[in-house]
């Protein structure tokens, strides 16, 4: 089934009151939930979902002085995705600090009143997820806010659903282990270093390699700096040289390790 998508222009967004900080990518996304009371009437009146969200992004703007509602994404329970500030775009919700690592994905539940999220809005969640990952280069992480972060959002029930691994309602999921990683390709044959900057096919795909992992890093085929830098702090992760080269032991760990 397609995404419910809500443009900005279809439930009536302001404009934001300056710039927005753009983002080439993320290591994934965080899940929220209002912290509040949500009518109950929600779930059963949809016209309440996008009055809901307008007056988010009004407490956002107005109280908090932010430049614009403070989420890429929000679902309301009938499964529609609204877009907040959208893909490619800093949010500001899940805290000072933290907001270039993940998009910002909330549920419009609460605290009180509307607690418990539907299917359907579990299946938005999942369609925002995937839609932030397609236009957004949102990387492979799902989390909750509290996740690095003092705070009980979003709430009980949307953070098990994360620790379960935000599977979609009704979906078979396998049993707790080790998921297998996938087998290396054949080694290039040459050092991907820096420098000078190397540039291939090879960089690319090694490149691809890590942004799947969720690490923050631009596939664009030439190994600078910012590859380097991934490399020396993948290396230091898992015990390996760190020199930032990726040599035949690198290039194997990154889709062994």
């Amino acid at each position: 089934m397609p995404i419910k998508l809500v443009p900005r222009t279809a439930w009536g967004a302001r404009k934001p009151s300056s710039g927005l900080t753009v983002i080439r990518s993320t290591r994934g996304v965080k899940i929220h939930y209002t912290g509040s009371r949500v009518d109950p009437r929600l779930a059963t009146e949809h016209k309440r979902c996008v009055a809901l969200v307008k007056t988010i992004q009004r407490g956002h703007m107005d109280a908090n002085g932010w430049s614009d509602i403070g989420y890429s994404m929000a679902v309301c329970p009938h499964g529609h995705a609204f877009v907040g500030r959208g893909p490619h775009r800093l949010p500001a919700a899940n805290g000072p600090g933290l907001n270039h690592d993940h998009y910002a994905v909330l549920g419009l539940v609460g605290n009180a009143g509307l607690t418990e999220p539907t299917d359907a809005m579990l299946h938005g969640l999942r369609d925002a997820i995937e839609y932030l990952r397609e236009h957004g280069d949102a990387g492979g992480e799902i989390k909750g806010h509290r996740d690095g972060y003092a705070t009980n959002c979003p709430g009980t029930r949307l953070y098990d659903w994360v620790g379960a691994g935000a599977p979609r309602p009704g979906s078979v999921q396998p049993e707790a282990g080790p998921e297998p990683s996938p087998a290396a390709p054949a080694w290039p044959g040459r050092l991907l270093r820096h420098p000078p900057v190397t540039r291939g096919d090879d960089v690319r795909r090694w490149q691809k390699r890590m942004h799947e992992r969720g690490w923050p890093i631009t596939v664009d085929g030439a190994y600078g700096p910012a590859s380097r830098a991934t490399c020396r702090a993948f290396q230091n992760e898992h015990d390996l040289p760190v020199d930032g080269v990726v040599g035949p032991i690198t290039w194997r760990a990154a889709w062994e390790k």
